[in-house]
């Protein structure tokens, strides 16, 4: 099966074929470096950190460029209020913003180009859209003009008579539906020297910029959250196609996570940070969590849904880790074909997870019944999905995550549950019961569920 993904522009599942032979190139919208990282700005990336495993998986060469805004009026209004310059406060969340990602287990990009370093390309594609007619200059600013462009709205489905930027009504535009391109000056304000007089630029241009000067006129994949579709993705296709470049063939958009059913953001004040998370549950357990359902799928937080997840993969982990006490050495093996046709629809990642859950009861069943070479067999199948996944328990990343005492706690807490329900099979309950109290007192609270039991450390 080839790789079907959807596209927002077409509202439709097409066929994914690289522009050039072997090579995928993807854009993907990074982050606007104003403050910590929070789960909602990691789940994007992950995403798209599957998509380019798959990618890369099914034997292309990937070109990965996901851009650093650091140069915003949230950061500069931010840096002001905190007394630091504007650089110094854009650098240092955008360290924080990578060491997120690494933490989480993202491949690095190709590049991550920040908006500050391509303000001379930013100069020549104003100056294109202006020799078209599509965009013009006043008093310093430069905007672009919606009602030249005939395609405007067709990615986002706005209508053009409905168009609200979002900006605030400056006295040099001409039509309020245009959107700011570059802005002039202000007393205090970093600034660029133009054509055009002094100032920096609109966020729109930044990545229309910095796509096309490392991955071309036209590119395989842009990605972002469903927030940015308006108007920044409307905006980013409307200035790159004016401009002559047949720029991203397939848009893709993520989904939110909601906090009560509320996008997170920091101006909502509902955010849960990766620094917080990462203190509570190991990386490679939030990955396994936002990564699960589809990327296009809200995730509704939860604390006990994360605790849920963080069991899923203990379950996974505690497989492969019983497997290579008793058979030895477990290797990559190879993927099933149920698995690698849920990716190839979209990167159905629930789907794959399924697939993946029942190699991993089939493994224990095959173990329970001491068949060592059966259970082999499936737990380097169970490698092989997680490798493709950046979930691999075994591999060098997450093998010692956690450290040495949590991992020998998480495998005390799994064997006395496996012999609790070994106990509840025989009708010992008496023993099952003293089992349940020993959990208990050491603060382990155990749910029946059933898919098995899930725990939980009380605080």
């Amino acid at each position: 099966m080839v790789l079907h993904l959807y596209d927002t522009a077409t509202r439709d599942v097409r066929e994914f074929h690289p522009a050039r032979s072997g090579t995928a190139s993807m854009y993907v919208c990074g982050a606007t470096v104003q403050g910590i990282p929070h789960i909602g700005h990691v789940r994007g990336a992950l995403n798209y950190d599957v998509l380019r495993r798959w990618l890369v998986h099914s034997g292309l060469d990937v070109l990965m460029v996901r851009n650093v805004t650091d140069i915003d009026d949230k950061i500069l209004t931010k840096a002001a209020d905190a007394g630091r310059p504007w650089w110094e406060w854009a650098a240092t969340h955008e360290r924080a913003f990578e060491n997120a990602y690494t933490a989480l287990g993202c491949l690095p990009p190709s590049i991550a180009p920040r908006a500050t370093g391509h303000v001379t390309q930013m100069v020549e594609l104003m100056q294109r859209l202006i020799d078209k007619g599509h965009a013009y200059a006043d008093g310093g600013d430069v905007y672009f003009a919606v009602n030249s462009f005939d395609g405007y709205g067709a990615l986002s489905g706005q209508r053009l008579d409905e168009v609200q930027q979002g900006e605030t009504l400056a006295e040099g535009k001409r039509d309020p539906r245009d959107f700011t391109l570059w802005k002039g000056s202000k007393p205090g304000e970093p600034s660029w020297p133009t054509p055009w007089g002094s100032g920096r630029p609109g966020w729109h241009l930044e990545c229309s910029a910095m796509a096309t000067t490392y991955l071309g006129a036209e590119f395989d994949i842009h990605g972002g959250g469903v927030d940015l579709v308006f108007p920044h993705h409307e905006n980013e296709r409307a200035q790159s196609n004016a401009a002559g470049d047949p720029f991203a063939r397939f848009w893709l958009h993520n989904a939110w996570v909601t906090l009560s059913g509320e996008k997170m953001s920091k101006s909502l004040g509902n955010v849960v940070s990766i620094p917080e998370m990462l203190r509570r549950y190991r990386a490679v357990e939030l990955r396994y969590y936002l990564i699960q359902p589809h990327y296009r799928s809200t995730i509704e937080y939860s604390d006990a849904a994360l605790s849920e997840s963080a069991q899923g993969y203990r379950r996974i982990e505690q497989f492969l880790r019983r497997v290579a006490g008793t058979a030895g050495e477990v290797h990559i093996g190879r993927l099933p074909g149920e698995f690698t046709a849920a990716l190839d629809d979209d990167l159905g990642t629930p789907q794959a997870f399924a697939v993946l859950h029942n190699t991993v009861r089939d493994g224990n069943a095959a173990l329970d019944a001491v068949d060592s070479a059966k259970a082999l067999e499936l737990a380097e199948t169970v490698r092989a999905m997680t490798d493709v996944l950046g979930l691999d328990p075994l591999s060098e990343q997450w093998a010692e995550t956690g450290g040495s005492n949590t991992r020998a706690l998480d495998t005390l807490i799994e064997g006395m549950l496996a012999a609790r329900q070994q106990a509840r099979k025989d009708k010992d309950f008496a023993r099952a019961d003293a089992i349940r109290d020993q959990l208990t007192a050491a603060g382990i609270a155990v749910e029946d569920t059933p898919n098995g039991p899930l725990w939980t450390v009380r605080d």
